[in-house]
């Protein structure tokens, strides 16, 4: 009898994490890059069958990674256009800072609140993968070193923190607080 059971997210991820890693190794450059890269493509695949099912999970998981890189690669390219390597401390001051509107502002402090709020939900461990992968740009690797864990408990509680900043972004949309969550910033 043959098994006709859709797999689920968790079993296609954890199966084709390596290929996928690799893959996204390839297109990047950089391995950290492409496991934090596939972490996400896991989130927005997650984030994406809460909506409506997805009948052919690898190629979409797949598909998703791709457009991440080709996001991540952007941006890339964006920043090293606008470094301005002779761009001198006078220079600078002479760059006016754009000032946000005061509904930005109240929209931004609203926002901040509540993933603040998010956060210390978290334990102080996940807490602090989140920072040392988002903030310092640490590897999985290099967190599960400094933290004397294994790599696969920084995957788990990267996943738990992430959802949980993912859910506030949800919850601000349903809302009509219109946020777009920026993956770089996270």
């Amino acid at each position: 009898m043959v098994d006709t059971a859709k797999p689920t997210l968790d079993a296609v991820f954890v199966g084709h994490r390596g290929a996928l890693v690799r893959l996204l190794a390839r297109m990047v450059g950089s391995v950290a890059t492409a496991e934090d890269l596939a972490q996400e493509a896991y989130l927005k695949v997650r984030a994406a069958e809460c909506g409506r099912p997805v009948d052919h999970l690898v190629p979409f998981l797949f598909q998703t990674a791709r457009n991440l890189a080709f996001d991540h690669l952007r941006r890339e390219r964006r920043h090293a256009a606008v470094m301005v390597q002779d761009l001198t401390a006078e220079g600078m001051e002479e760059v006016a800072a754009p000032l946000p509107s005061p509904e930005t502002e109240v929209g931004d402090r609203q926002r901040l609140l509540r993933m603040e709020t998010a956060l210390a939900a978290l334990s102080e461990r996940q807490r602090r993968i989140l920072l040392l992968n988002r903030m310092e740009g640490l590897s999985h690797a290099q967190i599960a070193e400094r933290l004397d864990v294994s790599v696969s408990t920084v995957q788990k509680d990267l996943k738990t923190a992430l959802l949980a900043c993912l859910e506030v972004f949800a919850r601000l949309d349903r809302e009509g607080l219109r946020v777009s969550p920026r993956p770089d910033v996270l």
